[in-house]
């Protein structure tokens, strides 16, 4: 009788549950049909945890509901509510790559790029063909492993030189040894390997720490080097490591020497880290004194021409494309305005000068800037406190004064040094300090360029950079006394011969732009291109005298837009015609259009700094207040960009941005477009409306040694290549292929067509045949576009004069090819990732 019972009861548990499980479903889909997600999603969990059988019918389902509750949450700000749902989904589908992206997804965008990593990573693991997963993991490892790990690991002769000093200080008696920054662990490995009985290495970055643990556990020296999760500046004695050390070893330098912090981290090193120094005049073992590696560094600097550096830091010109931009306006980079700014702001840009397209001209010999003791705490501490001090530099060839471009030797002990000079076989850049702001740049032989060196806010300055022409007879050898003059006359000669760094008298409007955005201003192309087929445009919509009557192509009536507008006042006016620019960061475009007749145009530029300018070089051009409006002050919700100007209006013209400055296609741009095409009205077109992709095969050896460690010769036997080129990406961006070390292999081949317009021309997929022109080994496959306003006009972002940059592919392995080899490139376009692959 009780085992009847027992039956029973279950059988009823069964069926309460099966018709639990049935009401909670028919709730989730009511709740999706009404767009209710919260509810919706807690049914299914409910249903995925009384019911586990139905994971896989549900499945899809269920990750759209947890996706859009997901970004309700996000946008109601609970972000703890919604990572705890991403857990309890991975609780129930622990190897579900779309999820695992997603939430990957969500940590990016709030800034945890570590953990995002990490998810992005295991969706890859789980499916390697997954491409959401694989572009989001790439975009994030050049954030995490900074591209310069390859090259530096690349760099034998960088390594040997650390490996022979590290080794002569080990075996001189510093047997306990912390590595400062340690990145992949290379050198605390060489001083374990060279004999130190107890090693320690602190590394800040999450995934740089856990890369340096599987990269030493792979060297069976896990045991021997204790790696620590800290700030040089958190490590306490006798908390994290028990002793004070006798060397410190550490790579903490950048470009301009000073900006990753290595003199704060040395200055905390010597006062709570490191054993006392060495006493001057007596004679004591090494190991009971403290020394640091590199011992010290001398600083070289130089005044160069470089048409490169200049159009990315100075506006060359006071009209473009028929647009007179206001000298009431100066533009700026950022470089410039940290001297006038609070914020700390990195004061130099940084350039390979040896591939900088154009090359570059010396203007003044190599001077020394300063040196600095890094076995010195005094002179350390002094830096920060030191007063700015002059140095002059004398013009030993005429011409354009561009930059002042800055180095360094890093003495790693008395025998040992690393060069980053620009005529040197170097993994490094240098550092480069654009002029901005002169009356007059040109200088000749026996003028003097003056400027200010401090040491600040952890970053080497130099600054108030002016020239001073040889007439003035001015002696500036004494840095402590700029001026040895001996009369007001000579005072006044020399002051009038000072260029400073004050462009005029009277108030002007400051606007500080991108690098890449100034470049944009001085590719004359480019908006000449936009001007011409703009009016083609305009003048199909309208056909009236007002637009035929402009001086579109420099060969109509000459007549400006004010008298333009004053004759059409004597007529009814027509309506305008709406054009939006939703291209990022700072463009001139609608006040081009806005000078084609009588149109609407919308900026989408956000900064009021921006937007205080453009309105300036409007009303310098003559515009009335209402043709150039800003976008997003119309927008009740910023996010939702792409809608009609009015309600009962369309946009004659829609730019878009599909490009990116760095050589890849933007995101999300085909979905953009889709948009754009339901608001233009009849005529109205896209720009651009379509883009061909070019490519070609070459052997290059440069790209693969910054594209991933190539095995363990370069890291001197150390197992590192396994471990770091996990977070390898198979595309590189920023390169000038007009000095890219490269060998090509064959001809420009069309990949692929993007249309905006006409999507239905657009093919995901395509198989493309290259006929090799030249033997040798394919190792990468650069690519370019050629950006189609129309028919009639097109940009190409490979053109000297282009503000873009190219990207390439870099093969996992070369390819051995012979003249009249055909090879088979298998191209593919999905969401805003271009691949290629070779078909063998």
């Amino acid at each position: 009788m009780s085992n009847c019972n027992a039956k029973f009861h279950r059988g009823g548990r069964e069926a309460s549950r099966r018709e639990l499980v049935s009401r909670s479903l028919q709730s989730a889909q009511h709740c999706l049909e009404e767009q209710d997600f919260g509810p919706a999603y807690a049914h299914y969990l409910l249903v995925l945890n009384l019911a586990p059988e139905l994971k896989t019918r549900v499945k899809e389902t269920f990750q759209f509901t947890l996706f859009q509750w997901a970004e309700e949450l996000h946008s109601l700000g609970r972000v703890q509510d919604l990572f705890n749902c991403y857990e309890q989904a991975l609780e129930l589908y622990p190897n579900d790559e779309v999820i695992c992206n997603s939430m990957g997804e969500h940590l990016f965008r709030m800034g945890f790029r570590d953990e995002a990593a990490g998810y992005f990573h295991k969706a890859v693991k789980l499916n390697p063909d997954f491409a959401d997963a694989k572009e989001n993991f790439y975009r994030v490892a050049n954030w995490l492993v900074e591209r310069w790990h390859f090259i530096m690991l690349n760099d034998a002769k960088r390594n040997l030189t650390y490996l022979k000093a590290i080794e002569k200080a080990v075996r001189s008696g510093c047997n306990s040894v912390l590595d400062i920054g340690t990145g992949t662990g290379i050198l605390s490995m060489f001083a374990k390997k060279a004999g130190a009985s107890r090693v320690y290495a602190c590394e800040l970055s999450k995934t740089m720490y856990e890369l340096a643990r599987d990269v030493v556990a792979a060297n069976n020296m896990e045991r021997e080097i204790q790696l620590l999760h800290l700030k040089s500046l958190d490590i306490e004695i006798p908390e994290h490591i028990p002793e004070r050390v006798s060397l410190v070893v550490t790579e903490t330098v950048d470009a301009g020497l000073f900006g990753e912090g290595i003199v704060e981290s040395l200055i905390h090193a010597w006062e709570h880290l490191l054993l006392q120094p060495k006493p001057k005049n007596q004679e004591v073992s090494a190991g009971d004194y403290g020394r640091v590696i590199p011992a010290s560094a001398t600083v070289f600097g130089m005044a160069v021409e470089c048409k490169e550096i200049r159009r990315h830091h100075r506006v060359g010109m006071p009209e473009v494309a028929g647009v007179c931009l206001s000298n009431s306006v100066q533009f700026f980079s950022p470089t410039y305005a940290f001297a006038g700014s609070e914020e700390t702001v990195e004061p130099y840009t940084t350039e390979k000068l040896s591939r900088i397209p154009g090359g570059y001209i010396p203007l003044t010999e190599p001077c020394q800037v300063m040196t600095v003791d890094f076995n010195d705490l005094q002179e350390l501490k002094s830096l920060a406190t030191r007063k700015p001090w002059k140095l002059s530099l004398p013009v030993t060839e005429g011409g354009i004064l561009d930059a002042i471009v800055v180095w360094f030797v890093l003495q790693l002990d008395d025998e040992h040094a690393l060069s980053t000079s620009p005529s040197e076989e170097t993994c490094w850049e240098q550092a480069v300090y654009p002029v901005q702001g002169l009356l007059d740049y040109s200088v000749k032989t026996g003028d003097t360029v003056m400027m200010e060196v401090c040491c600040q806010d952890c970053y080497l300055k130099i600054q108030k950079i002016s020239s001073v022409t040889s007439e003035c007879g001015m002696d500036f050898s004494d840095r402590d006394n700029m001026l040895s003059l001996g009369n007001e006359a000579e005072l006044c000669n020399a002051l009038a011969g000072l260029q400073t760094t004050s462009k005029q008298a009277g108030s002007s409007q400051v606007c500080v732009l991108e690098s890449t955005e100034i470049a944009l201003l001085n590719d004359v192309p480019y908006h000449e291109c936009f001007k011409a087929a703009m009016s083609r445009v305009l003048l199909s919509l309208n056909p009236s005298k007002d637009l035929q009557s402009m001086d579109v192509d420099g060969q109509g009536s000459g007549m400006n837009l004010q008298e333009n507008q004053n004759k059409g006042s004597l007529d009814e006016a027509p309506d305008p015609l709406y054009i939006l620019d939703v291209s990022e960061g700072f463009s001139i475009l609608p006040i081009i259009a806005g000078k084609l007749g009588p149109v609407r145009a919308y900026s989408s530029v956000e900064k009021e700094e921006h937007q205080a300018a453009l309105n300036i070089i409007s009303e310098a051009n003559h515009f009335p207040k209402e043709t150039l409006e800003f976008w997003l002050s119309h927008l009740e919700e910023e996010s939702v960009v792409l809608q009609r100007p009015k309600s009962d209006k369309l946009w004659s013209i829609i730019i878009l941005d599909v490009i990116e400055t760095s050589g890849l296609i933007q995101q999300e741009v085909m979905e953009k477009a889709a948009i754009s095409r339901c608001l233009l009205h009849s005529g109205g077109k896209i720009f651009p409306q379509y883009v061909l992709v070019y490519g070609m095969l070459v052997e290059s050896e440069s790209l693969l040694l910054e594209s991933a460690v190539q095995g363990t010769e370069p890291t001197l036997g150390f197992n590192i290549a396994p471990f770091i080129n996990q977070f390898k990406v198979p595309v590189r961006v920023y390169l000038d292929l007009s000095t890219l070390p490269c060998v090509p292999l064959s001809n420009p081949t069309e990949l692929l067509r993007l249309d905006l317009m006409n999507p239905l021309l657009n093919i995901p997929s395509r198989e493309v045949k290259v006929q090799i022109c030249k033997s040798g080994r394919v190792t990468a496959i650069p690519f370019w576009y050629h950006i189609h306003l129309d028919e009639d006009h097109s940009l190409n972002t490979s053109s000297e004069s282009s503000h873009w940059k190219q990207a390439a592919v870099v093969l996992d392995e070369p390819i051995p090819v012979q003249v009249g080899d055909e090879l088979v490139l298998d191209v593919q376009h999905h969401k805003s990732n271009i691949s290629i692959t070779v078909k063998r």
